[in-house]
């Protein structure tokens, strides 16, 4: 993992040479876990989750001249991501009441065990709201401190704990 001073050096190289080497180490150094949690966050759409964090990587590019380095540049990548999740959300409100999310697909079907422990997951995943099911992934998956998805989410970090909170009893109610 990068360090935040790592972190500074690499972006300042890119803006003020354009060096995209520097960019592609950021992008390998995030690539994986900024798509597993888009992977968690679209239910395992595997396609969805390629054109967001392309996307995601494609806006971080061209706004490195606007993250102000107070937080760690992942975090601020992350925000990217969400951002983008919800736009897609705003875009497709129709297309995603009349038709759920393909979960039957994942990257653990190969075990059995495997298979039906991802499945009691996104079965619990799904009855949470965008925001609940972020906030569960950043937590618990990315293993983020409360403060830092107070900064990717942009609400106050009481929210958060709260969407926390609502989502561990909606969770519990799962069978």
């Amino acid at each position: 993992m990068l360090t935040k001073w790592e972190e500074l050096r690499l972006v300042a190289r890119c803006v003020a040479g354009d060096d995209r080497r520097a960019f592609e180490r950021l992008v390998v150094e995030y690539q994986q876990p900024l798509r597993r949690f888009l992977l968690n966050l679209t239910m395992g759409n595997a396609s969805l989750t390629d054109d967001l964090a392309q996307d995601t990587f494609l806006k971080a590019y061209m706004g490195l001249r606007s993250w102000q380095g107070v937080a760690r540049f992942k975090t601020w990548l992350f925000r990217i991501a969400m951002n983008e999740y919800y736009g897609y959300l705003r875009r497709n409100r129709e297309l995603l009441q009349d038709d759920p999310p393909d979960v039957s697909s994942g990257p653990m079907e190969d075990m059995a065990g495997k298979a039906e422990a991802r499945m009691d997951v996104e079965r619990c995943l799904k009855v949470l709201s965008p925001a609940e099911r972020g906030a569960v992934l950043l937590f618990y998956l990315e293993d983020r401190p409360i403060k830092d998805i107070s900064r990717i989410m942009e609400i106050p970090e009481g929210t958060v704990k709260s969407h926390l909170s609502r989502a561990k009893a909606k969770m519990a109610k799962v069978r």
